[in-house]
């Protein structure tokens, strides 16, 4: 019997601006997106998807900074990763698994100072979930996730 794996989250973009930095920015294109696992059997697992549809873009005025992230999904029952592709300027870190009230972690850096610039890289969902687990219909519900990525001096 096949059984339909919900995994949906929504991306609520949050963004900081370092105390004293004013002009500094970070936000978060392409609104938020919506991974659904649908399907699966225990023979083929886990089922995983990916979405390229948000951009984060931000602009850097002061000396060498970074990029964390963290997440918050009360009840989290998926798995989840975020990577950095095509990055305008700095070192991705290797994918990283958001974990609900995870601290934030290295996201991009080495981003260098240029203030005629604004960088920008593609951001890879990956959303993953084993036959074992279940799914959103019989849980309950979808995995809601409240994604914040931090601009900060390194």
């Amino acid at each position: 019997m096949a059984r339909t794996r919900g995994l949906v989250f929504a991306l609520l973009l949050l963004s900081a601006v370092p105390t004293g930095a004013l002009a500094q920015s970070i936000t978060v294109q392409g609104g938020n997106p919506i991974i659904r696992l649908t399907g699966g059997s225990p023979i083929v697992e886990p089922m995983v998807l990916s979405s390229t549809t948000c951009m984060l873009r931000w602009k850097r005025l002061k000396d060498t900074a970074k990029i964390t992230v963290s997440t918050v999904c009360p009840g989290q029952r998926f798995t989840l990763k975020v990577f950095a592709i095509a990055i305008g300027d700095g070192v991705a870190a290797p994918e990283v698994t958001l974990t609900d009230g995870m601290l934030a972690v290295d996201f991009i850096t080495d981003i260098v100072r240029d203030k005629n610039r604004d960088y920008n890289c593609t951001l890879r969902y990956t959303a993953s979930a084993t036959y074992a687990q279940g799914n959103s219909g019989e849980l309950g519900g979808d995995d809601v996730h409240t994604v914040r990525y931090t601009l900060l001096e390194q």
